[in-house]
């Protein structure tokens, strides 16, 4: 069956590559090693047994919920034989979530899952979700309008670097609106237009998220942050200006056209992309980017 074995290794080079980001056993653990052994020994040839089960795994996240402490969701995955045809069963738990909240919760992320990973593998971008949209699910305590202002205050003293996939970027229109967007909010940063489409920008924290709420209201095929780094800004009595440069690793934004020939030169040259990453000292985001597709 070889819809089986392709399915089958999907599966296992996703596993392999969130086994890459998720090294340690706090953060991944695999809930059935024979499984995965199974899955690898059929995938590589060693069997031609079609496994009876597919891999469970979870990933814990701690996440910056509220201001003072970390709060810890885990993420419970298990892969369906045709899965990434259909949509893994996936289960966000923290002990902050009630029952109403959870649902709620589950029912939203699969609603995006089948919006933005149809056919995909979608762990990573189940990830990023819950990273993204955990804090809405949960209860605000009666303080948290005072938490808000407190928390304003922190993100201006934040310096952030979004690193935002698109499946394409063709469209003039969106092209000029990321250019214009990227000048007036004062961001750095470079567009890669084609197909994937990839923008990075960085500066002050609020500057970026206004950016990404702007980009994503706009319609797309696909879009999503794949990585984002914050770093907290240094409060005592340095120009903000002059940190906030420091940190920058690109000048100006600028559109970066790496030409691959081919069908209309939509499809970009990645090693140029690579190179250019490299040359700016990000060169590890590429496997972010590419980890799964880059095989």
């Amino acid at each position: 069956d070889m819809a089986g074995i392709e399915e089958a290794g999907k599966q296992l080079s996703e596993i392999e590559l969130l086994l890459s980001m998720f090294p340690s056993q706090e953060e991944l653990v695999i809930d059935d090693q024979l499984a995965l052994a199974e899955l690898r020994d059929y995938v590589e040839g060693r069997t031609n047994a079609i496994p009876t089960s597919r891999p469970q795994f979870t990933i814990q996240q701690k996440l910056d919920i509220y201001s003072e402490n970390l709060v810890t969701f885990s993420i419970s995955c298990s892969y369906l034989v045709t899965y990434p045809t259909v949509l893994p069963e996936i289960t966000v738990r923290s002990s902050e979530l009630n029952r109403t909240q959870q649902t709620q919760l589950h029912t939203d992320l699969n609603a995006y899952l089948n919006d933005t990973c149809c056919g995909d593998v979608c762990v990573l971008a189940a990830i990023e979700w819950v990273k993204d949209n955990a804090h809405l699910y949960i209860n605000k305590n009666p303080t948290s309008a005072l938490k808000k202002q407190v928390d304003s205050s922190v993100a201006e003293n934040m310096f952030s670097r979004l690193w935002i996939y698109s499946h394409h970027i063709y469209n003039k229109q969106k092209r000029k609106n990321i250019l214009d967007w990227s000048k007036e909010l004062g961001l750095t940063g470079f567009s890669m237009p084609g197909k994937p489409g990839v923008v990075c920008v960085e500066g002050p924290r609020s500057a970026c998220e206004e950016f990404w709420a702007r980009v994503r209201r706009l319609t797309w095929q696909r879009i999503m942050i794949r990585h984002r780094e914050d770093i907290p800004l240094d409060r005592d009595g340095v120009d903000t200006h002059v940190e906030l440069d420091l940190h920058r690793r690109f000048t100006v934004f600028e559109e970066a056209i790496f030409d691959a020939h081919g069908n209309r030169g939509n499809h970009m040259d990645l090693g140029q992309l690579y190179h250019f990453l490299s040359e700016k000292g990000c060169g590890d985001v590429f496997q972010l980017y590419f980890g799964i597709e880059g095989r």
